[in-house]
């Protein structure tokens, strides 16, 4: 499917205006734009080339006639030619070579860096880890924001230009918008998201990338500081409202946790979803009423300690809570109950290597996507699990910090087939007033 869009995608702007400009063999009047051939020979290998009959044929062809006529003055022309022939056949890789080759003789070529920041960006969310994520999104923002900023070609129609301009302008507003998210610059990474969602068609942004970045930009807004969960819950619900199976379920679940975080219930959440499908950005004056200020978080730890007869029996997450909210009493008096345990803590990976896997266990930390738990191997692993994976590992309590909330776990390994203790996840949740 993605490789259908990009196909869709660079056939659009090979049929612009802004085509090559006519490849001709005789000589042209002085200040004329056509491109003249005046070798025969290389004329007929570039007719032949351009005009095989399928699209693996002509780029074989073409690759042949750039061996063979290195310094062509038709290079740029024929180089764009075979993109969009790489782009058909599904050979991306191909394709992005051949974009970075046409860059690097019109860095401003617009259908160029269209599919260059495109593709990029694919394989960026490839990439299981964000350090190796990271280097593609630059390159694929770095000619996004050259292709905003791109002037018309000499000789351009203005009209057809900017119509051309406006047909990519999801893909690199969507580009930078995905760098800045991953650099946790969220305020940018907003404005790029609400940019390229609303350069797109209508029907594109109820599918597909649309859908993906939707959910994305909601994201943004529980992560910035301070959180805007009005607007988060608006771009989740809509997010949610249109995605198909399997992600419709997980995308629903966070529209509806941040809705209760922020409401204090679910009442009133059918009619919020119901007006974010029927419109891409919320309208004027839109909110949402918010539960009334709930207790302090030490105050809410003191009465979770209080109020449980045996701290053995605290749920894991509750726990947790005491010990980044509680006072140094009400912690310790937790802790005694976890310190030495061993027991089974799954959760989602945030980070990891072969010695030391970080994890978001609670229900707050998973919605947030950060890390609460640090598993200390007790072997170096084989194999680190891919980020955003749900794990499960046996590991020894060993100590935490309250500033910031992190338990660290010693001696971790994966769980032997007689499992020890387990972890109960259900909490009470303390921390979100019902």
């Amino acid at each position: 499917m993605k490789n259908k869009i990009l196909y869709v995608m660079v056939l659009a702007l090979a049929s612009s205006a802004i085509a090559a400009a006519p490849i001709m063999m005789q000589a042209q009047d002085a200040g004329s734009s056509t491109i003249t051939i005046k070798d025969p020979a290389e004329f007929n290998a570039y007719n032949t080339a351009i005009n095989q009959p399928s699209p693996q044929a002509k780029a074989t062809s073409i690759e042949a006639f750039l061996q063979q006529y290195p310094n062509s003055v038709v290079k740029k022309q024929v180089l764009e030619i075979l993109m969009d022939a790489y782009t058909q056949t599904g050979n991306t890789n191909k394709a992005l070579t051949t974009a970075r080759q046409v860059l690097q003789i019109d860095p401003a070529d617009m259908r160029a860096l269209a599919l260059s920041a495109y593709v990029l960006r694919q394989q960026a969310g490839q990439k299981t880890n964000p350090a190796d994520a990271l280097p593609l999104l630059d390159e694929a923002a770095k000619d996004a924001q050259a292709g905003l900023n791109a002037p018309a070609p000499q000789g351009a129609d203005a009209a057809n230009f900017a119509k051309m301009k406006a047909a990519v302008e999801p893909i690199f507003a969507g580009a930078i918008a995905a760098d800045y998210l991953e650099k946790k610059n969220y305020a940018d990474a907003i404005k790029y998201f609400k940019q390229e969602l609303q350069a797109m068609p209508e029907q594109q942004q109820t599918s597909g990338p649309g859908i993906q970045d939707t959910y994305y930009l909601g994201t943004a807004y529980t992560q910035e500081q301070p959180q805007d969960l009005v607007n988060a819950v608006w771009y989740l619900a809509r997010a949610a409202a249109y995605a198909p199976e399997p992600y419709k379920d997980t995308i629903q679940k966070a529209a509806e946790y941040w809705y209760k975080k922020y409401h204090g219930g679910t009442d009133g959440f059918d009619q919020v979803q119901a007006q974010a499908k029927a419109s891409l950005n919320p309208p004027a004056g839109f909110s949402i009423t918010p539960a009334p200020p709930p207790p302090s978080p030490q105050q809410l730890a003191h009465n979770a300690v209080t109020s449980t007869p045996d701290l053995k029996t605290m749920a894991l997450t509750d726990k947790e809570f005491v010990l980044a909210n509680g006072t140094p009493d009400d912690a310790a008096k937790v802790w005694a109950t976890m310190q030495g345990l061993t027991t089974q803590v799954p959760g989602k990976v945030i980070a990891a290597t072969p010695d030391s896997v970080q994890l978001a266990v609670s229900d707050d930390a998973q919605q947030s996507n950060r890390a609460d738990f640090t598993i200390n191997m007790k072997k170096p692993l084989r194999t680190s699990p891919a980020i955003n994976s749900m794990v499960n590992y046996v590991a020894t309590f060993d100590s935490y910090t309250q500033t910031p909330p992190m338990i660290i776990m010693k001696d971790g390994e994966a769980p032997a087939a007689t499992k020890p203790h387990a972890v109960h996840h259900t909490t009470t949740r303390h921390h979100t007033p019902q």
